[in-house]
């Protein structure tokens, strides 16, 4: 009888058939190299956009699975709280391994090992480098392929909704000094509104823009504004700089009194030092101590492609501890059949309690836009984004295993 291969084989074996990995084989070759490590099988399942479902990849040799709904069931569980899970035997006797697909401190979905007894601490510690491992293949090959994005739509996507997402990065970053997590809604619609960030150093530059109207034209004019964003940021300019370079282009290439609203904003990681440009948007909330701050005396500037002069910079020392958000207006005037607005006072609480309940960044934001949803009975009549930026609160420890 041959020797099972050591969980270093194993990984080299999965690194190496990695260089030459097509997407739609992801699934296949997770499942053979996790028979390596001791595995019965292996499914990899990738959360859809709305992150409701996480619906598995297909392979030879992969068992037949369902999507799983993010907030009814085991694997749902173990997306929401990035967190590993055990399932004792069940009737066709394997115990299963749950974990979370991470890149970086990105949800890209969970994993399934299926086992033929009780797997030991030694299996997991193996289990979560291949986890680590199938996730990073998951980003790198999603680069070449549209195989996993034609897996993760549950329906038609619009081509402004597409453009959007293309344009946008990661949805969460983790690090020691700062938690950051972002959403927008409805993702198969989403037209105007996006977000933006880069972390260099000790400076995390943000952005949150709503260009105005709907459809391909919002979406043409946030993607301008976007590379003008990008450009001048990696130029090295100040906020006022970066904003009249997104006026500029604004002004430039969409006449008729087309411009978009937005929070530039770079917050200091050594010091809590958050400065800002308001271009006709939202003043971020703070949310200090179970509360929010009083609004910014700050005065806003006009709208990116009205500006016609210098923005004026706002500044303010954060605390640690401190959570910072920058959201678009479809988040509080996400109006109720009633007629009530969803309101910044309801949007706060919302973050307080979620924190509170031990929720990592990420699900907070994921349960707010399902709230945000509700409120308005299933269907946004705007675009509604949210950025969520935490200074020093600790919780970036919940992003990963």
């Amino acid at each position: 009888m041959s020797e099972r291969p050591s969980a270093t084989d194993a990984l080299q074996s999965l690194l190496r058939a990695s260089h030459l990995l097509p997407a739609d084989r992801l699934g296949s070759v997770a499942a053979e190299h996790a028979r390596m490590l001791g595995a019965d099988y292996a499914v990899v399942y990738l959360a859809d956009y709305e992150q409701v479902r996480l619906v598995p990849l297909p392979g030879d040799g992969v068992p037949h699975r369902a999507a799983q709904p993010v907030d009814e069931s085991i694997a749902g569980l173990t997306f929401r709280q990035v967190a590993v899970d055990r399932a004792p035997a069940e009737p066709d006797g394997h115990w299963r391994l749950w974990l979370p697909l991470l890149d970086g401190a990105e949800r890209a979905g969970v994993l399934e090992l299926g086992y033929p007894s009780e797997p030991s601490d030694d299996d997991e510690e193996h289990a979560r480098a291949f986890a680590s491992l199938i996730a990073e293949l998951t980003v790198s090959r999603d680069a070449y392929s549209d195989v996993f994005s034609r897996l993760r739509r549950s329906r038609a996507m619009s081509l402004a909704a597409e453009i959007q997402w293309e344009l946008l990065p990661p949805l969460t970053f983790g690090s020691e000094r700062l938690a950051l997590s972002g959403a927008l809604e409805p993702s198969y619609d989403i037209g105007g509104d996006t977000f933006d960030y880069a972390v260099n150093g000790d400076a995390a530059e943000l952005l949150v823009l709503d260009a105005v109207g709907h459809g391909l034209p919002a979406a043409l004019l946030a993607a301008a504004a976007v590379g003008a964003y990008r450009n001048a940021r990696r130029e090295g300019g100040d906020l006022p700089r970066i904003s009249a370079v997104m006026d500029q282009v604004v002004a430039d290439h969409f006449p008729g009194s087309r411009f978009a609203t937005a929070v530039i904003a770079q917050l200091d990681l050594a010091t809590g030092v958050l400065t800002w440009v308001n271009a006709g948007h939202a003043a971020p909330l703070v949310i200090r101590r179970d509360g929010v701050l009083e609004p910014h005396g700050c005065p806003s500037s006009r709208p990116i492609g009205l500006q016609g002069r210098t923005a004026r910079e706002c500044r303010l020392q954060l605390e640690p501890g401190d959570r910072v958000l920058l959201y678009t207006d479809g988040i509080v005037e996400a109006r109720s059949p009633d007629g009530e607005f969803f309101g910044e006072e309801r949007l706060t609480e919302f973050v307080i309690r979620a924190e509170e309940a031990g929720d990592p960044p990420p699900e907070t934001l994921r349960r707010l836009m399902r709230s945000v949803l509700a409120h308005q009975g299933g269907r946004l009549q705007d675009d509604a984004t949210i950025v969520l930026a935490e200074w020093r609160t600790g919780r970036h420890e919940q992003l990963t295993l």
